[in-house]
């Protein structure tokens, strides 16, 4: 072990914090599939009505809120591309990481970091999401987050930062900026850097030193967060969905186990969902697909693995697998249910949701229920069964800002970010 691990790790083992069963550690939740086992959420709330508190956030953001023990995390910017119809200086741009208080959300403290120039312009489809759109992820005694061109960076419980590291300067020929989130495995903090260096990359999470690289050009344009997934041989298998293919690689090495050719083209956004030994990939542009692949196998195995595909699919919301069957919200507003063994379509139905892209956030589910936030026209709850019923349909009045954030579920506590605020619902 090298003297700066040792160092590193002598620090951290005085500042142990339990990971509680509720907490919810990084995109999608502590197991990246949007599902937490907590009963008797609320159900309803505005307002008025079963908000715990709300905090004024110092900018936007489109990453979600994650949760671990007392301490809610969630990034956001300021300087730059706050205003659309005068978005100021790049060089202004800075990042910022909050710690909060689950309870009450008094803010323990706040890290900034200034970008690393040059950045990508305020115009276009960046100005869709912003400047901070990659979810933290914690291993419960560190926070990670990633910053784009700025990097990578590991902070302690109390606000120390442990360490830095930059992964490229690049940019897509989009110029579309950052959107996929660093996960943990084992030992690693792994981040598909695809935009800043067409690489998917995997650092020791003690040190930040590189472990392993896999660089590829055709990583341009995924903006799809990695998954792990368990494989039925009992071992793991690290999932990547780019452009027109779905990767599988050994998380610990980095080499490629298996992949699958798809006609998912354009780019690609959602988060790719295993389930018992199976991954259901959806994205594209100009049109969408959903496609489902048995995980193992070796080399190309686009003709012996996958299950089944679909036109129905969403463009930037992942779904979420719920006794035997699939369940999103598509970018569209429109509410879908399909068997997972079949892709059959059970229910589709429109909410009442304005814009040609109403959503952004994916949904998350809990006690039977799904919670789906649009960008501007409230959050549903709907019943996760094969039948369409809307439960509820929730808003905060006084908050016309984009809601493009995924909630985060912990401790009876569901927490909702806008461009504005983050708030915590409680039943009261």
């Amino acid at each position: 072990m090298s003297r700066q691990r040792m160092v590193v790790l002598g620090v951290l083992l005085l500042n142990l914090r339990p990971v509680w069963a509720a907490d919810w550690l990084g995109f999608r939740g502590s197991n990246g599939n949007g599902i937490s086992e907590e009963t008797q959420l609320v159900t309803t709330w505005s307002e008025a009505e079963n908000l715990a508190w709300k905090r004024a956030l110092p900018g936007p953001g489109s990453s979600s809120p994650i949760v671990c023990g007392d301490r809610v995390f969630v990034t956001c910017y300021s300087g730059y591309g706050v205003d659309k119809r005068n978005p100021g200086e790049p060089k202004d741009l800075r990042r910022h990481l909050l710690c909060l208080n689950a309870s009450d959300g008094v803010v323990v403290w706040e890290k900034t970091v200034d970008a690393t120039l040059p950045e990508d312009p305020y115009r276009g489809y960046i100005s869709e999401h912003g400047y901070a759109s990659s979810t933290p992820v914690s291993d419960g005694q560190r926070v990670y987050v990633f910053f784009g061109k700025s990097g990578v960076f590991a902070f302690d419980f109390e606000g120390n930062q442990l360490w830095q590291r930059a992964l490229g300067t690049e940019s897509s020929n989009r110029r579309w900026g950052s959107a996929a989130s660093p996960i943990l495995h084992d030992d690693l903090l792994i981040v598909n850097a695809s935009e800043e260096r067409r690489a998917l990359i995997a650092l020791d999470k003690v040190t930040g030193q590189e472990v392993w690289k896999v660089e590829a050009d055709k990583t341009e344009l995924s903006f799809a967060t990695p998954v792990i997934a368990a494989i039925p041989d009992g071992r793991n298998e690290l999932v990547l969905a780019v452009p027109s293919e779905v990767w599988a690689f050994e998380p610990r090495t980095g080499e490629l186990n298996w992949y699958a050719r798809t006609t998912l083209g354009g780019n690609i956004s959602p988060t790719p969902v295993a389930h018992a030994g199976v991954l259901y990939v959806f994205g594209g542009f100009p049109s969408t697909e959903a496609v489902a692949i048995r995980a193992g196998g070796a080399d190309d195995v686009t003709n012996t693995h996958i299950a089944w595909t679909s036109r129905d699919a969403s463009y930037v919301p992942s779904p979420v697998v719920y006794e035997g069957n699939l369940y999103w919200v598509s970018d569209r507003g429109r509410a879908f249910c399909a068997e997972a063994k079949t892709g059959k379509i059970l229910f589709e139905e429109k909410l009442p949701l304005k814009g040609g892209k109403p959503v952004y956030a994916s949904v998350v589910l809990a006690d039977g229920k799904l919670y789906a936030v649009s960008r501007t026209g409230g959050a549903f709850v709907l019943a996760a069964k094969p039948q369409f019923e809307q439960l509820a349909h929730n808003r905060f009045a006084s908050d016309d800002s984009d809601f493009n954030a995924s909630p985060a579920i912990s401790d009876g506590r569901l927490f909702l970010r806008s461009n504005r605020f983050l708030y915590c619902v409680v039943a009261r």
